[in-house]
């Protein structure tokens, strides 16, 4: 966790067992509160954010705790601060970032609304389908025997989570090939230890039972077939997105 000035308020999460679970920063909370009101609507952008002094009267913090918070909404692209005018709310979807949608999946309890799975797996196939092209066409020769490689070893291995971890290691490989690091910082941030998608074999079942599907996409690349690498690829993908 961020270290932050220890006269900052300190709100303490207990489980049933009173045992100490983490500590959450009172500007979280604010900052997650705004988040939230800003996500759902119900401060709609070009709205005037009530005033430092207000907030903190409202909410019984301290001007240091709102002014954190209102902060971390600017850099997240949320609100514009003009001092001395309005705070106003922007639009989120033209303002903000992937930084967003992580913190979004992070918090555990998205707005519905936002269908932030099926929003993280298009996205998903729409990358992986490009970094298998570009991995076509830029991969060096060790690169495409080890997709190749990896795709073999994926079809000998045997129980759902070991073909899981294989498969991660393909398109970790396929990626790499790609030499885009756009692409690899974006499913970095999909993965499931940012909390975004949960790519557990079961989540991903209906990729992980088509060895063919999966050699053909290796062999594409291979053999540099860019246009059908990217084919196979999202073909792939795309069996994931919730409907």
């Amino acid at each position: 966790m961020c270290r932050e000035g220890v006269a900052r308020r300190v709100a303490i999460w207990y489980n049933q067992s009173a045992q100490l679970v983490q500590p959450v920063l009172l500007s979280d909370r604010i900052h997650t509160r705004l988040r939230d009101q800003i996500l759902s609507g119900e401060l709609a952008p070009g709205a005037a954010v009530p005033s430092e002094r207000r907030l903190s009267e409202q909410l019984g913090a301290s001007r240091h705790a709102v002014r954190e918070a209102l902060k971390r909404l600017q850099e997240a692209g949320l609100i514009q601060i003009s001092h001395g005018g309005a705070t106003r709310v922007r639009d989120w979807r033209h303002g903000g970032g992937l930084d967003l949608l992580l913190a979004i999946a992070a918090q555990g309890d998205p707005p519905p609304e936002l269908e932030v799975e099926r929003a993280g797996m298009e996205l998903r196939a729409c990358v992986g389908g490009d970094a298998a092209r570009r991995a076509a066409e830029r991969a060096s020769a060790a690169q495409r025997a080890e997709i190749v490689a990896r795709a073999e070893a994926l079809a000998a291995a045997s129980g759902p989570d070991a073909r899981n971890l294989e498969y991660e290691g393909l398109w970790d490989a396929i990626v790499d090939g790609a030499a885009n690091v756009a692409y690899r910082l974006a499913l970095n941030t999909l993965n499931a230890g940012q909390h975004v998608l949960i790519l557990d074999a079961q989540q991903v079942a209906a990729e992980l039972g088509d060895d063919e599907a999966i050699r053909a996409l290796a062999g594409a690349i291979a053999t540099r077939e860019p246009e059908r690498a990217r084919a196979l690829a999202a073909g792939l993908l795309e069996r994931s997105v919730p409907a």
